[in-house]
């Protein structure tokens, strides 16, 4: 896929709110321990405007300001550098918003819903973090959240490609968000085990633009990733064959589920394999967009054949999705404006 294919979807840009990661390439080389420590959205939003919103909101406000400033869609104002009606917002988020909905329950069954607060009340809604990134940034195209067990990642990637495919929008920003607090203590419950029995949760979020190859072209910014292949499907081997197809080129870099322990599929043995989850644990919804924005740093240093993200297809799991990421190729006449990935 290349600048020519108008049709493509590439990566345009990668953001962060986790601790140890400031770009795509640290989720190859950080320590384990450093994800362990806990990120501070108000550091670099400010804590005035964080106000009353949940954890997996700030987190993902966080990452997006970074993601939108990564792909040139910010300026150093604040605004956007492209209409706010032609980019969307895609959520990956299993746990999200529940501190907030237990929170809500818990008064409500104490002190009736009388003594709900009117400011914290819109922070159990569904569509919270998604609705804040888009009325916070502008961001005016189509605004979804999946909630959608292991495969949600990925799944969010889908439907980015399918909103910018379909032509609904030239770029969508998809964010992976997962907080701790009242997600830990209730898996730690489901699980039958203490919440600090070592069982770790992803405490953090990822985004990235994901945006058709000539609404890049005409910003004249570089891709570091294109979309190339996606598949869910009730099994693994399933989802693996077809988003890979007949001719797909061969893999590089398999991404895993997290927790591994899944058939490999065919064709993929020898390939050499990655569980981001045991660096920065439990991912849940955020880990296909996780997987995704560290294979934009493995194409864009030049890794050979493509990257594999893979997620679900554990025996107890509904379903398996996988994405198929390449290197984008541009077009010999395609000259790259600045471009915010410079020493990446």
């Amino acid at each position: 896929m290349t600048y020519d294919d108008d049709d493509g979807v590439l990566v345009t840009g990668t953001g962060f709110a986790l601790s140890g990661v400031d770009r795509a390439a640290d989720l190859w080389t950080c320590p384990s321990a450093r994800f362990k420590e806990p990120f501070e959205p108000a550091d670099r939003l400010g804590g005035r405007r964080l106000r009353y919103k949940d954890r997996a909101t700030r987190l993902g406000l966080a990452a997006v300001h970074q993601v939108l400033r990564d792909a040139r869609l910010q300026a150093d104002g604040g605004g956007l550098t492209v209409p706010g009606e032609s980019t969307g917002v895609v959520v990956s988020s299993n746990l999200g918003n529940v501190d907030a909905v237990c929170a809500a329950a818990e008064t409500i069954a104490s002190d009736t819903a009388a003594a709900v607060s009117p400011m914290e009340l819109p922070n159990t809604a569904s569509n919270v973090i998604a609705s804040w990134i888009a009325i916070r940034f502008g961001l005016r195209g189509a605004s979804l959240t999946l909630c959608n067990g292991p495969t949600s990642g990925l799944d969010a990637l889908f439907w980015a490609w399918a909103l910018v495919r379909a032509g609904r929008v030239e770029r969508a920003v998809v964010v992976g968000v997962e907080p701790t607090g009242t997600a830990a203590r209730l898996l730690a419950a489901a699980h039958d085990r203490r919440p600090d029995d070592g069982a770790r949760l992803l405490d953090g979020a990822v985004a990235l633009v994901a945006e058709s190859a000539r609404a890049a072209r005409r910003r004249g910014i570089p891709a570091t990733a294109a979309l190339s292949g996606f598949a869910r499907r009730a099994d693994l081997h399933e989802a693996v064959a077809r988003a890979r197809g007949p001719d797909g080129p061969p893999v590089g870099v398999w991404l895993v589920p997290e927790g591994g322990s899944v058939p490999t599929p065919e064709g993929l043995h020898g390939v050499h394999t990655r569980d981001l989850s045991t660096d920065v644990g439990h991912c849940s919804g955020a880990l296909g967009v996780l997987q995704c924005a560290a294979a934009t740093a493995y194409l864009s240093r030049g890794g050979p054949g493509c990257v594999l993200a893979t997620a679900g297809g554990h025996d107890d799991d509904d379903a398996a999705a996988a994405v198929v990421l390449t290197a984008p190729a541009p077009s010999d006449d395609f000259v790259p404006g600045p471009s915010a990935l410079e020493g990446r």
